[in-house]
């Protein structure tokens, strides 16, 4: 039995919004949950009202687009229903990669593959749609033709948002429309590349989970499986998303979505706005409920995040206010340019550190990482610690990616992919000498690779790699056949591969060390494929995610890009270069939706921050920035920051510098020229 007072102490702590979505009983619920408003508190709240009202976990099922949300997100409700639900389970949760992985190696043979298939991470993806690109004869093309990353991405997004091709690269890809026939080809080569290998990539998961749903038996087995199915960030869904969501409600399976439509800023992923938007005509007898109260950000700010959505005439109309009071004006800083720009947000964080806010307490946020170029110099400059987030993922270093190939080996010795990256660590072993050794390993009538058939590959080995190369093969043979813990073998492999790493790259010392911490967090693991299952649904960005947070000598600032900022907070936010061309992004401006989109990017930087927010626009911009002389033009302010945005900024200006128009422009200056004096 559970605390009935319990229970009641945890909705008195909700307002009258999150109470009436937590107690929500019947029917689909959408939770338009604005920045701030305690949207992970409410759906925690209402995962335990669910238990208290006698829902077993097991049939509840939470997706989150991160491992660690999910984490968080079950830990508090078990939390709030320990004490008063001792005997309650665990709910299901995860991302929604990560339980199609469940789902789709469960019911492998009926989906006619390999009990041990693959996955692969998006690099591993571009390597082998490089390699199909190759075969075909593209890569030796007289005329452009797209390369392997540009490739990935148009047949990533063309799957997720379940749309043909032809409008894909006519809508984002047009300079790639020529070629629209060899892409469909290629396509359908990797496709059945993957097959053969053994392999799925992390689109194909939602593709078969999806095909699973849509079976009239295994379908109803899967969906009849919860009583209840709760999304987060559903503004972040794409086609393939959306329809596996609509196949788990049956009739006796309830549905609730949180999300926010103006901070829908994954585009580039396929995921899309108007799926939250259009979740009322998806399911007609939904419960629309909007939580508008914030407990992050001062009025001042969120009056200017209220003025930019009211910009956007499509979304769900929300007004955010806050209790917190006005708190500091939010400060316009128009700066001379980007080294000034460095100067000045430095002055104003170790301000702010001098009045008793730490470093951590702040951040600064920005486009795209080289936004941040000259700043980061600036800080080392003055001895500032920081980190930054955003751009090379742990998983996408040569060093990593390369354990990460022989560890996929140790359990599919048919992934042909990591076969040609695991050879070519070989001294003396190019791609060539690797498709020889390859062909070496097969048994005579074809078929995949067989680590038994090292001797007859091993002549293909130079004589002074061959040592190096029969201690590894000899580490993956006995990885592969068991009868160790997975730490010992992915031990065992790393300490093959550790001297032809330090042999390899010119830091090959940092390298070895830096897989230390992968080695470690392998220790927990129940088997080597399942480990780099995880890795690959839930990568680390650094290697400090595996080991913990990052210890500095005393304090550190953080740098982020937007988009890795998105769900974060901090009592100063430091946003920079926040003009035309950046916000938005100029190649984001071809059509009303890319715009819309920029400015929801924006609108998401600037609700970061609980109570300071400092916005940077730099007003020259030089042509040679490295040359002895100075010509430089002037730039734009966003269009975002319209005349009646900025009258609700404090709005400060470098000394000596001509004055930004409402459109960042200079404005015109009336100068009388007469020469009638000479004539009088």
């Amino acid at each position: 039995m559970f605390d009935a007072a319990a229970v009641s102490a945890w909705l008195e702590e909700l307002n009258a919004e999150q109470r009436t979505a937590v107690t929500h009983r019947g029917g689909p619920l959408l939770i338009l949950a604005g920045a701030g408003t305690g949207k992970t508190t409410t759906l925690c709240t209402r995962v335990a009202w669910l238990l208290s009202e006698g829902v077993p976990a097991e049939r509840m099922l939470l997706l989150t687009f991160t491992r660690r949300a999910a984490r968080e997100m079950v830990q508090r409700a078990h939390s709030m229903t320990a004490r008063v639900l001792p005997s309650a389970g665990a709910v299901v949760g995860g991302t929604f990669h990560s339980l199609a992985h469940r789902i789709v190696r469960l019911h492998a043979c009926s989906l006619e593959l390999p009990p041990g298939f693959g996955v692969l991470d998006a690099g591993d993806a571009a390597d082998l749609i490089d390699l199909v690109r190759q075969e075909l004869g593209h890569a030796a093309s007289t005329r452009r033709f797209p390369r392997a990353q540009t490739m990935l991405d148009i047949y990533s997004y063309t799957v997720n948002a379940q749309r043909p091709l032809a409008e894909i690269l006519a809508e984002r890809f047009p300079w790639c429309e020529e070629h629209g026939e060899a892409l469909a080809e290629s396509f359908r080569a990797y496709g059945a590349r993957k097959r053969t290998f053994g392999v799925l990539d992390l689109d194909d998961l939602l593709i078969y989970w999806r095909a699973l749903a849509g079976d009239p038996v295994l379908g109803t087995r899967i969906a009849d499986s919860f009583d209840h199915v709760l999304v987060d960030e559903y503004q972040d869904v794409n086609g393939l998303q959306v329809d596996i969501v609509r196949s788990l409600r049956h009739a006796r399976c309830e549905l609730t979505v949180v999300g926010d439509d103006f901070q829908a800023i994954y585009g580039f992923r396929a995921a899309s706005a108007r799926h939250i938007l259009e979740f009322p005509q998806h399911f007609p007898d939904a419960r629309t409920i909007t939580l508008e109260q914030n407990y992050r950000s001062t009025e001042s700010i969120l009056a200017i995040a209220n003025a930019l959505s009211n910009q956007d005439q499509h979304g769900f109309p929300k007004r955010l206010w806050s209790e917190r009071g006005e708190g500091a004006a939010p400060e316009l800083a128009f700066v001379r340019d980007e080294s000034s720009q460095a100067n000045e947000v430095c002055e104003r964080v170790l301000a702010a550190r001098e009045e008793g806010m730490e470093l951590r307490a702040q951040a600064v946020l920005f486009r795209t990482c080289h936004d941040s170029a000259l700043l980061e110099l600036e800080l080392t400059r003055r001895r500032v610690p920081f980190v930054k987030y955003g751009g090379l993922r742990y998983l996408d270093a040569a060093h990593v990616k390369d354990l990460v190939a022989l560890l996929r080996l140790a359990s599919n010795a048919a992934d042909e992919v990591s076969w040609f990256r695991v050879l070519q660590l070989l001294d003396g072993v190019g791609p060539v000498r690797a498709r020889r050794l390859l062909d070496a390993l097969r048994a005579p009538g074809g078929g995949p690779p067989e680590l038994s058939r090292w001797a007859d590959a091993a002549g293909h080995v130079p004589e002074h790699a061959r040592a190096a190369a029969t201690a590894l093969f000899g580490a993956l043979v006995d990885a592969a056949a068991g009868g160790e813990s997975a730490g010992a073998r992915v031990e065992r492999l790393c300490a093959a591969l550790v001297p032809l790493i330090r042999l390899r790259y010119d830091d090959g010392a940092a390298r070895a060390a830096d897989l230390d911490q992968l080695v470690a967090a392998a220790g927990s693991a129940r088997d080597i494929r399942e480990f780099v299952a995880e890795l690959v649904l839930d990568p680390p960005a650094s290697s400090a995610d595996l080991a913990g947070p990052p210890h500095l000598d005393e304090d550190y600032l953080v740098l982020s890009t937007v988009h890795s900022a998105k769900g974060l907070e901090w009592d100063a936010v430091h946003l920079i270069a926040a003009y035309d061309g950046n916000f938005p992004a100029d190649m984001n401006t071809g059509s009303e939706q890319g715009v819309a989109e920029e400015r929801r990017l924006l609108y998401v930087a600037l609700t970061r921050a609980r109570r300071r927010l400092h916005v940077y626009v730099p007003v020259r911009y030089y042509h040679r920035p490295a040359g002895c002389d100075d010509p430089h033009g002037y730039g734009r302010t966003s269009r975002f920051l319209t005349a009646s945005v900025q009258c609700l900024f404090r709005v400060t200006r470098t000394p000596g510098e001509p004055s930004p128009g409402v459109d960042g422009v200079a404005p015109r200056r009336r100068i009388e020229v007469s020469v009638d004096a000479l004539f009088a």
